[in-house]
């Protein structure tokens, strides 16, 4: 539990880049919103029986609010001194569509879901059972909000800007929609699929090969039609090999491994763009690199029993450790 919770935002945050090792010692302000979200997000699905499809539109309901409401991102044109909407403009909704489709996708990839299916797979004892009491939800759900309340509140004053009600309004009900779609997403059955699965170590290869090829697309219409292309296809190659009897846990590792060395090295080049004459952004760059690949060989060679990933949830779950 304690790992999603820090893993969360140094994936979403540091690795990537976009917030320097020299504010590291901001990362207690963010655990709340990424690891609060991460963890609230991951014992919903655990409790209700229901599998990775509930995980990634839950997954997508928190990028929305995250983008959309509490950092607005989404709609502010000059966040953080960048120009968002300069690129693929929808002026009727005062967002860029590129821009939105890219925090979204982050979000729910690098900031939700490779945490989760790297912090599960170190954990095979409760991998498909919750971690908390009702006492440690209810604790995560009041986490997970003073987390947008800090970062809305921080924004807000820094970025002195706020959505039009309109937009904000359009953003809430998209993130309950996506809320519904998950609660409504149906248990996992046992895989049973016939057809070959390729070995884990080549799932991890094109999972940082496609994760690598949407990062590198142009800011352009072209580039936003290839970008959702490309994650429709692989969300559909997944699912389909995770329906057949050769589908492992860990598959799913090896395929959460390797995406999440491409913010590994997307991190360089984000420094490269934004600080080029910083070298301690550079050295922490490299830092949180080398921890990302020490935990791929963590995680690749620890010898965790793999079972099919759609297995359905035992009946009889383990008494809840306390919160």
């Amino acid at each position: 539990m304690a790992g999603l919770l820090v893993l969360a935002p140094l994936v979403g945050e540091y690795l990537l880049g976009n917030v320097s090792v020299r504010l590291l010692p901001a990362l207690p302000f963010l655990i709340p919103l990424y690891g609060g979200g991460a963890l609230l997000i991951r014992e919903v699905v655990r409790r209700t029986g229901r599998g990775w499809p509930a995980i990634l539109l839950l997954a997508a309901a928190y990028g929305v609010v995250e983008a959309g409401l509490v950092d607005q991102s989404l709609f502010n044109p000059t966040f953080e001194g960048h120009d968002f909407q300069a690129t693929t403009p929808v002026p009727a909704l005062g967002i860029s569509a590129g821009s939105g489709f890219a925090f979204l996708v982050g979000h729910v990839v690098w900031s939700i879901g490779v945490p989760i299916a790297l912090v599960e797979w170190l954990t095979p004892g409760r991998r498909h059972t919750p971690w908390l009491r009702t006492p440690g939800l209810l604790l995560t759900i009041l986490l997970y909000l003073l987390g947008c309340w800090i970062i809305f509140d921080d924004l807000r004053h820094s970025e002195d800007f706020l959505a039009s009600p309109a937009q904000l309004a359009g953003a809430a009900a998209v993130a309950l929609l996506l809320v519904a779609a998950g609660l409504l997403a149906r248990r996992p059955r046992a895989a049973t699929a016939a057809g070959r699965v390729p070995r884990p170590w080549l799932v991890g290869v094109l999972g940082f090969a496609v994760s690598s090829a949407f990062v590198l697309r142009p800011e352009t219409w072209a580039g936003l039609a290839f970008g959702v292309v490309l994650a429709a296809a692989a969300a559909l190659a997944v699912g389909a090999l995770a329906r057949r009897a050769g589908w492992t846990e860990r598959h799913r590792m090896a395929l959460a491994a390797g995406t999440l060395l491409t913010y590994g090295w997307l991190g360089f080049a984000l420094t490269g763009m934004v600080e080029p004459g910083d070298p301690v952004r550079w050295w922490g760059n490299a830092g949180f690199l080398a921890g990302a690949v020490a935990l791929v060989v963590w995680c690749s060679v620890s010898r965790r029993a793999p079972r099919p990933s759609s297995a359905a949830r035992p009946t009889a779950a383990p008494p809840l450790p306390r919160a």
